[in-house]
Formats: structure tokens, C-alpha cells, sequence
């Protein structure tokens, strides 16, 4: 069940949130990042924003905000996996893509095929490397299964009081995704595009080209949004959004800053192999845009603000973390808790007013407070441990049901 409601200042302006995208990694980061603000802001609340977008995991975290789901109980989803029903385990994300490694094994025979007898007719014109380059249309398009994704949040977004549907949603809710065949961006939610249940587009906004098959949708193929812009947050100005609440997971690693900081040893990310200079590679991408596009809100949208949170360049937890380890989750939420934390209480001086103007104010007191912990939240039971024990509290009364009616059988 949603936890209850904050209080919203009375406030005619549009608040919106917009997040960016960066894999499991980015968006188990947005979800610790959110738990802090939430606890620190005063006279706002997540669920009650007016506008949200989202891309890639980013999409994910914004669908599940605009469906009721609070920060705290995204953690308690996301990242301890404990649901009720049905909790959410990474492993969804790294099931391999069977089906579409079939259509394209079956592909192969009728390539060859094609290939021998286009090099064939061709002799002297055309060389071998030439007519057989034809059968890289046999290499999958994704190695992973991204259906699982829309099949989990289906049955995420049905239960009560929530909605598959952008246009039951009592707030707007846009995802970008990008269309493989023109390189648009197609804001799913928007007019037109509101229609794609909204599993589906997060689904499409974080097939991200290599690891995940495009998605089809309407006889188009969509990939992740990130390939356009790194934020989107011009759609929640563009709709008159006045303070902008981003959150960038992403941020390129700086070994030489960490090192002056104090890290125990510089980090050679090229030791890490082809992954580490790939994903170095796609955060200073991605970030040197946003940074760009942060400098056009400015100029374009002179009356709104826009306030981001993102990791420090030497964040060595932040770009190191395995995502797929249950205490490295944990550790990451926790690590990105605690920095955003820190940076509101940095930034303070710099955010009150700005976030005065929009009748939000910071909690001093919740910052101060360094017991605060995502890792030891006191009264709280771990869903999976309560399961497990009601399991055995349950076993323990039919075995005695059984030995009394032994009892009984005797007598």
C-alpha cells in the first residue's frame, strides 16, 4: 500500500522530475538519491509532481513515482527485493534473447545462400569479403531478453490504485525512446503516443542497441532515448514546468581527482577491459550533452529552474559497483543516499532560495542527522525473512496436527 501523501505547498507552479537513463546501475542510484530527498524536502511530494519524463532505467523510475510507488518503497522493491507478491530481481535483466537468436539462426541457411550466388554471378566485379558481408544480418540484434521488463511491470502497474495506462494516470507521465529507422525521439504518453501501455515503453526506452532487441511497436522499432538526449527535461519545461527536479546517475570517472581525494590507489580503467572503456566511453558521451543542453535550458526556459543531483566525477562506489550482487545493490542505494544527502547540505545556501520560490523548503534537521541509514531502518522486518518464517510457523502446526492425531489413533 502507498504511504501516505506529504503536503504540497500552495503552489500554482508546475513541478516536474526528469530522469536520465544508465542501466541497472543508474537506476538502483535514482532510487537512493530519491529516498534522500524526499526525507529532506518540506511542502513537496514525489507522487504529486505534475510532470514526469523519464528514459531508459530512468523511464522506469518516473513510471513507478507517477504510479504511487514512494521513494522508500522503490528501495524496499528495487533494491532489497521484497514485494509481497512479486519482487523484483536483476537476474530479469540478464535472461538471454532465445527467440531472437532463433529468428536469426534461421537466417543463416538462406544468407549463405544468397551470398554464394550473389558472389558467384559477380566474379571479377565483386570480391568474396564483399558478397558474404551479407551475413552479419544473422548477428542478433540484443543479447538479452527485454520482454521480461514489460512483464514484470504489468503486473507491477495492475494492482489497485495503479494503471498500465498514461491516460488514467492522474499526472503526466512521458518515457523517450528513440525510432530506429528515423532517429526521432517519440515521447510515449504524449498525444498519439499514449496509447502504448506503459510497461512496454520503458520496455522500449531502455532497449539499449547491443544488449537489448529494439522494440516493436505500431510497425516501428524503438531504442533506448539516451541515443538522442540524455535528460528530455525541455519536455516538462516546453509544458510550463517552473522548477525541474533532474537526476543524472551517469557521470565519467575521474581516476586522477579520486587519487588527490584520497582514493588508496589510481584506477587504469583500461585494465578493465573492453566493458570499463566502453562505459567510460558512454558516460563522457552523454554527460558532455547534457551539460550542453543544462547551458540551452537556461537560455530557452529563462523562468523555470532546474536543479540536478548526479555523483562526483570521483566516485569510484558509483562506477565500480556490481549491480548484480544483492550486497552491492544494497551498498549503491546506500552510497547514493548518503551523497545526495551530503551535496543538499553543500548546496544549501544555493538551493533555499531557489526552492523557496516554489514553496518548498529543506529539512536542517533530517540532514543533520547522520544516524539516518537505508541499511538499518529500525522496525523493520525484511518481507523475504517474515515469508520464510510464517512458512515455517505453518510446517510447525501440521507437523503437531499430525502427531496429536497419532495421539488420537492410539488412545
Amino acid at each position: 500500500m502507498p504511504g501516505p501523501r506529504k503536503p504540497r505547498a500552495a503552489s500554482r507552479d508546475s513541478i516536474a522530475v526528469a530522469f536520465a537513463g544508465g542501466g541497472p546501475l543508474g537506476g538502483m542510484y535514482q532510487v537512493g538519491a530519491l529516498v534522500a530527498l524526499d526525507e529532506a524536502l518540506i511542502g513537496f511530494d514525489f507522487n504529486a509532481c505534475d510532470i514526469y519524463v523519464g528514459v531508459s532505467s530512468g523511464g522506469l523510475v518516473a513510471a513507478a513515482l507517477a504510479n504511487g510507488l514512494t521513494p522508500l518503497e522503490m528501495h524496499r522493491m528495487f533494491i532489497e527485493s521484497e514485494a509481497a507478491e512479486d519482487p523484483f530481481e536483476p537476474e530479469i535483466l540478464l535472461k538471454p534473447a532465445f527467440g531472437e537468436y532463433a529468428t536469426r539462426i534461421a537466417s543463416v541457411l538462406p544468407l549463405l545462400l544468397d551470398a554464394s550466388w550473389h558472389y558467384l554471378s559477380n566474379l571479377g566485379s565483386e570480391g568474396f569479403f564483399e558478397s558474404f558481408a551479407r551475413l552479419s544480418k544473422a548477428i542478433p540484434t540484443g543479447i538479452f531478453d527485454n520482454h521480461p521488463i514489460d512483464a514484470f511491470l504489468r503486473r507491477l502497474f495492475s494492482a489497485p490504485g495503479r494503471s498500465n495506462d498514461f491516460r488514467e494516470l492522474p499526472h503526466r507521465l512521458y518515457l523517450v525512446a528513440t525510432d530506429l529507422d528515423s532517429g526521432a525521439s517519440v515521447p510515449f504518453g504524449a498525444p498519439g503516443f499514449d496509447h502504448v501501455p506503459i510497461s512496454t515503453a520503458v520496455q522500449a526506452s531502455a532497449a539499449l542497441p547491443g544488449l537489448y532487441p529494439p522494440v516493436e511497436i505500431d510497425g516501428h522499432f524503438y531504442v533506448d532515448g539516451a541515443l538522442k538526449k540524455t535528460l528530455h527535461a525541455s519536455l516538462a519545461l516546453k509544458e510550463g514546468a517552473k522548477l525541474v527536479f533532474c537526476i543524472n546517475p551517469l557521470v565519467p570517472f575521474d581516476a586522477d581527482l579520486a587519487l588527490q581525494r584520497g582514493h588508496p590507489k589510481r584506477h587504469k580503467l583500461v585494465e578493465g577491459g573492453l566493458p570499463m572503456v566502453l562505459s567510460q566511453t558512454f558516460r563522457a558521451i552523454i554527460h558532455s550533452r547534457m551539460q550542453v543542453g543544462m547551458t540551452k535550458y537556461d537560455v530557452d526556459f529563462k523562468g523555470a529552474d532546474v536543479v540536478l543531483f548526479e555523483p562526483n566525477r570521483d566516485d569510484a562506489e558509483m562506477f565500480f559497483t556490481n549491480v548484480f550482487s544483492y550486497a552491492g545493490r544494497r551498498r549503491l542505494a546506500e552510497h547514493a543516499y548518503q551523497n545526495t544527502r551530503a551535496e543538499l547540505l553543500r548546496r544549501s545556501a544555493e538551493l533555499a532560495p531557489i526552492l523557496a520560490r516554489h514553496g518548498i523548503r529543506l529539512d536542517r534537521a533530517v540532514l543533520a542527522d547522520a544516524s539516518r541509514s537505508l541499511l538499518a531502518r529500525p522496525g523493520r522486518i525484511k518481507l523475504k525473512q517474515a515469508r520464510r518464517l510464517g512458512a515455517t510457523v505453518l510446517e510447525l502446526d501440521r507437523a503437531l496436527d499430525r502427531i496429536e492425531s497419532r495421539q488420537r489413533a492410539r488412545r
